[in-house]
């Protein structure tokens, strides 16, 4: 099962209401992935500044503590907010590569969500629609976002097992399907030294991406080859720092639809989460074709 949902908006007038649409957009997704939700925001950033989301093991970890005592060694007066269970520091862009070696010496329980100038990933076990409301999703601002429901089917329900995930700065993905090939595909992305957390496939498919990227291919390349190399069935959602892209299997297994008009692109797994955006009733209505790699990004 699981359900996805993004909307990428053209109108600035709209972006105020990105956090609201998007929560609305996930709330008719939660039956078809009550275990966990996440959400990735494109909002506002500063040049060379990264915003590097963290998180904690269970929401009852004290992540508000870490991340004071991460920004104390690192940058004393880095801001910092904490939205439930993670926390966002936006750090000068050199200041990152500390940032992480000293968590990894001095916090390896905590994780880093998401690195970005202006992506900021939360996500958590649970009903979608308390995530939403835990993490204040509605009330955001952006440009554009991506969000999950799960429903887990090869893994443990847990905060690292949830979607989206990080395949880099300012880009994550998040699927719905299953694939058959993703133990072979995790052995062969540790021994080049990309980290797979858990047993989750998504997380093998967004690691098989990272890979593909750091070998030079371009983010809608490394899609197109993930067509040969990944065995099962998927619909795929990345997001970029400058919008979205969709890639559905070759034989379309996983239902999907897109809504454009002048003012958004959305896409959902079901056409009800769709219903309820502003001037649908004349929006044209398609489902992506199978194999094909789609983008909508701001020039």
């Amino acid at each position: 099962m699981c359900g996805i949902a993004g909307l990428f908006i053209k109108d600035p007038k709209l972006e105020p209401q990105l956090g609201a649409l998007l929560s609305k957009m996930t709330a008719t997704l939660c039956s078809r992935g009550p275990d966990s939700a996440g959400f990735a925001i494109y909002s506002a950033g500063q040049d060379g500044k990264t915003k590097l989301t963290i998180a904690g093991p269970t929401p009852a970890y004290d992540i508000e503590t870490a991340a004071k005592r991460l920004r104390d060694a690192v940058a004393p007066k880095a801001p910092v907010a904490t939205h439930y269970s993670h926390a966002v520091l936006t750090l000068a862009s050199e200041q990152i590569p500390k940032a992480k070696a000293w968590l990894e010496a001095n916090l390896p329980e905590v994780d880093i969500v998401s690195e970005g100038q202006r992506l900021e990933i939360f996500k958590e076990v649970g009903d979608p629609d308390d995530v939403a409301a835990l993490f204040g999703i509605g009330g955001m601002s952006g440009t554009h976002g991506i969000t999950h429901t799960r429903m887990a089917t090869e893994s443990a329900v847990s905060t690292d097992g949830a979607h989206p995930f990080s395949t880099g700065a300012d880009q994550c993905l998040v699927h719905n399907g299953s694939l058959s090939n993703h133990a072979s595909l995790r052995r062969m992305l540790e021994r080049e030294g990309i980290k797979i957390k858990t047993q989750n496939d998504s997380e093998v498919a967004a690691g098989y991406l990272t890979k593909q990227m750091r070998s030079g291919q371009s983010l809608e390349g490394a899609l197109k080859s993930s067509l040969n190399d990944l065995d099962g069935f998927f619909t795929f959602v990345v997001g970029t720092e400058k919008g979205f892209g969709v890639l559905r299997d070759p034989i379309a297994c996983k239902p999907a639809v897109m809504a454009e008009t002048d003012q958004y692109v959305a896409f959902a797994s079901e056409y009800k989460s769709l219903a309820g955006l502003p001037g649908i009733s004349s929006a044209k209505v398609w489902e992506p074709k199978p194999a094909t790699v789609y983008f909508w990004e701001r020039t």
